[in-house]
């Protein structure tokens, strides 16, 4: 089994135009063959990781009370807190547990079914702290985000502000902080059951406990070890229906930790606005030659509208949120089967 994915270092992005190139092209083979990488020279301070680790902690071990006190299934927007067990991918129950922080916003009244993921997070009264680190390291990896989108169009033969109706003036960024439980507490060893990220790209920050799966073209599982100092890439669906395959968005999951440990990791999806309609970018002659187009997957379908993608995802993952708020849309049959 292979253990390790390719490393690249995006301040080789801005160290002059042969470096630049280098890294272009370095990216681009990477997203062809992985769409998972390590990725260096991030530039977010030590500091901010440290203390959102600490406070991220700090949540879990409050009493039961405090967290279920944002209980996500009190949000029509699906955000804060889950128990373990309460997500779902592709009908089982992922071992985890976690608070969703998206865009702060407000709700929004009517029009399209996707508006209703607008709204305000929940935040806990018991560690104000975590709101502004939080928020804080939202913002770190957005500018991250938006450097990498950047890059990778001038990878793919395009301008590099081809992505930008997805980031300006707002992309949706959805950060997970997220604890796996041992197998002791576990009742499976799913820690998230094998699917691709429906965004953008995924940007996870992992702690010092190994879980992290990614499978290849072959149908190998990788192991993705945590490597200090480092975050984990991945492009999403939206990215492979943007390239029409030419890029990856790989299956991957995560296995639940030995009886005794804890996992925690910290994972930021960049996507776009909910309005947007995903195009098939104009890929130069070498690179079209090499689309695979879109995987297919009955039980996920994909739609180029970003919004209607997102809120299948959301009804699908989290069924008692849907059925405490959204019941109108299960009875259409919006939400489908799978994740």
């Amino acid at each position: 089994m292979t253990t390790q994915l390719p490393v690249l270092d995006i301040s080789r992005f801005h160290a002059g135009p042969e470096a630049r190139a280098d890294f272009v092209a370095d990216l681009r083979a990477v997203l062809h063959d992985h769409g998972f990488f390590y990725l260096t020279g991030h530039g977010i301070p030590d500091a901010l990781i440290t203390q959102l680790k600490a406070l991220t902690r700090q949540f879990f071990a409050l009493p039961q009370a405090d967290k279920l006190a944002i209980e996500m299934v009190r949000s029509p927007h699906f955000r804060g807190y889950n128990r373990a067990g309460l997500e779902h991918t592709r009908g089982q129950q992922d071992w985890r547990e976690q608070i969703d922080i998206n865009t702060e916003g407000e709700a929004i009244g009517g029009g399209e079914a996707w508006n209703r993921l607008h709204g305000p997070n929940q935040w806990p009264e018991a560690l104000p702290e975590l709101k502004p680190v939080a928020l804080d390291y939202q913002k770190r990896v957005t500018d991250l985000g938006v450097d990498l989108l950047q890059a990778i169009a001038l990878s793919l033969g395009q301008d590099s502000d081809v992505f930008r109706p997805i980031y300006d003036p707002q992309p949706t960024q959805l950060l997970k902080l997220i604890r796996y439980p041992g197998r002791d507490v576990a009742e499976s060893d799913q820690g998230v059951g094998a699917h691709k990220d429906s965004g953008i790209i995924t940007i996870l920050l992992q702690d010092e406990v190994a879980g992290l799966r990614v499978q290849n073209l072959a149908g190998e599982w990788l192991e993705v070890p945590p490597i200090p100092g480092t975050f984990v890439i991945n492009s999403g669906e939206l990215l492979e229906l943007a390239t029409n395959g030419f890029v990856r968005a790989d299956i991957h999951d995560v296995v639940a930790p030995p009886a005794g440990v804890e996992r925690y990791s910290y994972a930021f999806f960049l996507g776009a606005p909910y309005e947007a309609v995903i195009p098939v970018l104009p890929l130069p002659d070498d690179l079209k030659s090499r689309e695979r187009g879109l995987s297919v997957d009955p039980l996920n379908p994909l739609f180029r509208n970003v919004g209607l993608n997102q809120l299948k995802s959301r009804l699908r993952s989290h069924p008692d949120v849907a059925e405490a708020h959204h019941a109108d849309l299960l009875a259409a049959g919006l939400a489908g089967q799978g994740r």
